[in-house]
């Protein structure tokens, strides 16, 4: 029988994992991932300095963040941050009129929410074997 726990293990390693091999793979071409955004918002609204320093960090938020939640290790925390990145990610993308990637970003979202309205089912996380309840 899957349980509600075993439910939001598997939501948790997914949205885990996505992010974290969003950074994975970014990291080691850090710069020309940046330049391929950067070039996408040349005509948007946003000065491209902000582009490119968001671009260069974010490799390393979607590693740390997957991470993160991959392991269970402060997981309300890093869902919270994930969810605020996809924010940006959306307002990002509708800057630049990429209607096809939203529906992407939203689903990533709703993973974000979900996960944390039901973290009381969050049992199988380092987060308890780092810090039991009482």
């Amino acid at each position: 029988m899957i349980t509600n726990k075993t439910t939001f293990l598997l939501m948790r390693l997914a949205i885990g994992m996505s992010f974290f091999g969003h950074g994975l793979v970014r990291l080691p071409k850090i710069r020309t991932f940046s330049d391929g955004i950067v070039e996408m918002f040349q005509d948007a609204m946003i000065p491209l300095v902000l582009v490119r320093y968001f671009t260069l960090v974010l490799p390393v938020v979607e590693f740390s963040v997957g991470l993160l939640i991959l392991v269970g290790l402060f997981t309300r925390q890093a869902l919270a941050a994930g969810a605020v990145v996809m924010l940006f990610l959306i307002f990002g993308t509708t800057l630049i009129e990429n209607w096809g990637g939203i529906p992407s970003q939203l689903i990533h979202a709703f993973f974000f929410a979900v996960l944390i309205s039901h973290l009381q089912h969050n049992s199988r996380a380092l987060d308890h074997v780092l810090r039991p309840r009482a």
